[in-house]
């Protein structure tokens, strides 16, 4: 199926800007998934001094729809405050865009989420988040959603591979279903640190794998 993309979704999608990882990023973001078909990638350098997006890049799976509007997100929050760059919503990139069709709209919200997610990551390192609650199992199991199983392209928690959540005095602990020898286990041991760690009341993160 075709669908009717406007001229500037295609010149987004041939010529897109700011594409790439910035190393060592002030924040950074992973929306969606390859085997859902689409997946951003946000990543954010800040001024400090003025809570500024200096710089933003991401990098992008997926349809013309999915790099168009990851394009035009970086583009719109590039030199705005950390608060204004939280206001960009799905219709503004839309509209940015001269219009996606229907059943393309959940591209531009996949964007919107990867740049809130990033800044969100950055306010978290920096302790400004204005609204601290406590640490929860829930609240750790749905940042586990956002960490990939290398081997399905799906998340942790969707694949079955975490077994146990245990969250006590600022200790979380994450057990994970593969052999701690496993090709994959560092990387997973990694992503889940840098999901957990940020949060404002977690001291120690602690992941075991099965034997």
């Amino acid at each position: 199926m075709k669908f009717p993309y406007s001229e500037k979704v295609l010149e987004h999608f041939k010529h897109p800007r700011n594409v790439g990882k910035i190393e060592n990023p002030d924040g950074n973001a992973l929306e969606g998934s390859p085997a859902c078909g689409d997946m951003v990638a946000v990543y954010i350098k800040v001024d400090s001094d003025k809570n500024r997006i200096e710089d933003v890049k991401f990098e992008s799976y997926g349809c013309a729809s999915n790099i168009a509007t990851g394009s035009i997100i970086t583009e719109l929050a590039k030199g705005k405050t950390l608060d204004e760059a939280k206001k960009i919503d799905w219709k503004e990139a839309s509209e940015a865009l001269g219009g996606l069709p229907p059943i393309k709209a959940h591209c531009s919200v996949l964007a919107v989420e990867g740049l809130r997610s990033a800044i969100q990551n950055y306010e978290e390192r920096h302790g400004l988040v204005k609204e601290q609650k406590p640490t929860t199992v829930e609240i750790v199991r749905k940042r586990l959603k956002k960490v990939m199983n290398p081997l399905s392209g799906l998340d942790l928690v969707r694949t079955n591979l975490v077994t146990d959540v245990e969250v006590e005095g600022g200790v979380v602990r994450v057990v994970i279903d593969i052999p701690s020898g496993h090709q994959f286990a560092n990387n997973i041991r990694d992503e889940i640190l840098e999901k957990i760690e940020p949060l404002w009341d977690v001291n120690q993160v602690v992941v075991e794998f099965t034997e």
